[in-house]
């Protein structure tokens, strides 16, 4: 097991779970641990959790969770759901596939971050998780997500002096939404072989807009009275010449600018990983042209779908990945 995050310790149990020997290389939760900033809270319910048997979850082990979910509190739980589980982690980094029988690799999307054309030496929030410079700073954030909002809060309770955010689309409502139709399509994952690429075209784009509506287009309630001094922009960077030029005609000067700007799934851009076939993935999220090879997690969303880019959807993979496995 290449990698310590949610899918990498839900697989691990899951496969201990059925008697299969499993060694783990990674960080336990480092991505979580060291891309993610203090204070950061999350959108995850407490019925998100890591085992695929139902029995070391969230409420198990927290009965009365806050909301929202602090991520200190979630990596508590990591840590107790690893502790219970017997996961014995490897705190190495590998620079090439072990050589086994059978190998899950379940990288976190520090490696996947999208940067637009015209970024430089800018940072991303993947990288930027430390804000003890901010007081007395101007910022550009560039995106319209959770991550760019969120930031952007985090900034001026450290005391920027001022914080731009600017993204395509219209302004984001802050409002309770609900992930409860994910359940669905996760459940469907595990019953139907292939569900997602059998979709019909016109569904999955459905799906899909559904999940930009929920993830994007509203945000959590609790951010917004955080963000009142914040200034909105809806546009795109239109130059960087030592000053910002956005597409609404603002000229802006920030000390920093922060890309807010994603993720997009990439298998090359993770070094231990060899050159794959596309569509990357068989029906049970094995490399198609390298057979005993895993990819669950955000690696599997184009595959099969969007809800595998979410702890969510942990479980799930797990048992497809331990199925499989257990079959030989």
């Amino acid at each position: 097991m290449v990698g310590a995050g949610p899918y990498g310790l839900a697989t691990a149990k899951a496969l201990r779970d059925r008697g299969i020997s499993v060694r783990v290389y990674g960080k336990p939760m480092g991505f979580w641990r060291e891309h993610m900033p203090d204070g950061m809270l999350l959108r995850s319910g407490p019925d998100w959790h890591m085992d695929h048997a139902g029995e070391l979850t969230f409420r198990a082990f927290c009965s009365d969770p806050p909301d929202p979910i602090p991520i200190g509190l979630f990596l508590d739980y990591a840590a107790w759901f690893q502790a219970q589980a017997g996961i014995e982690v490897v705190e190495e980094e590998l620079t090439e596939l072990p050589d086994t029988p059978f190998v899950v690799a379940a990288p976190g999307v520090a490696y996947f971050q999208h940067r637009p054309e015209w970024a430089t030496d800018e940072v991303h929030t993947v990288d930027y998780v430390d804000f003890a410079d901010a007081s007395g700073a101007e910022y550009l954030i560039v995106g319209g997500r959770q991550s760019a909002y969120e930031t952007a809060a985090l900034l001026l309770e450290h005391g920027a002096a001022r914080v731009d955010v600017v993204h395509r689309h219209e302004p984001p409502r802050f409002a309770e939404a609900s992930w409860d139709f994910v359940d669905e399509h996760v459940q469907r994952t595990l019953d139907v072989p292939g569900y997602w690429r059998g979709l019909p075209e016109a569904e999955r784009v459905a799906i899909a807009r559904r999940f930009w509506e929920v993830g994007r287009l509203t945000l959590e309630p609790w951010l917004a009275p955080r963000i009142t001094d914040v200034r909105v922009h809806i546009g795109e960077v239109m130059s960087a010449d030592g000053h910002m030029t956005l597409s609404d005609g603002t000229r802006l000067r920030p000390d920093r600018i922060v890309l807010a700007t994603g993720y997009r799934a990439d298998l090359s851009r993770v070094p231990y990983l060899p050159p794959l076939a596309t569509p990357a993935l068989d029906a049970h999220m094995q490399a198609v042209d390298r057979p005993g090879l895993y990819l669950p997690g955000f690696t599997a969303t184009a595959d099969f779908g969007p809800f595998f880019g979410f702890v969510r959807g942990a479980p799930a993979a797990a048992t497809l990945v331990a199925r499989s496995i257990a079959k030989g």
